[in-house]
């Protein structure tokens, strides 16, 4: 399975930052397995934003929960991350990833979102 991410890598603060994972190898249909998005910001570890199931049923960190969303669209064989009213603070690498339950088997490469006016 591979994992790519896609989207502006600048965001003015206040809006929305948008980024795709396009999945290749694999279907996101497929049971059992657990589409997520999470991030880095510089100097820190690694946060889980949240992920979005087989079923279709997204779950979120209690951190993001309030301006997040996560959506599918299954024809694509992609899922998507829309991050509401961002801030400097949301600046990070932002990674999808793939697995099992409690697992992230598969690696998206990362993409680098700045959030600057």
């Amino acid at each position: 399975v591979q994992l790519q991410e896609s989207g502006p890598g600048l965001v003015k603060p206040a809006q929305t930052l948008s980024l795709t994972c396009t999945v290749s190898g694999g279907s996101i249909t497929t049971n059992y397995y657990f589409w997520s998005w999470i991030r880095q910001p510089p100097g820190k570890g690694l946060e889980w934003i949240g992920y979005i199931a087989y079923s279709g049923n997204a779950y979120y960190s209690p951190s993001f929960k309030s301006r997040t969303s996560i959506s599918r669209d299954t024809s694509k064989n992609q899922f998507t991350l829309q991050l509401n009213s961002v801030t400097p603070e949301d600046t990070a690498v932002y990674y999808c990833a793939a697995g099992g339950p409690g697992s992230y088997d598969f690696w998206g490469q990362g993409t680098q979102v700045t959030v600057s006016s």
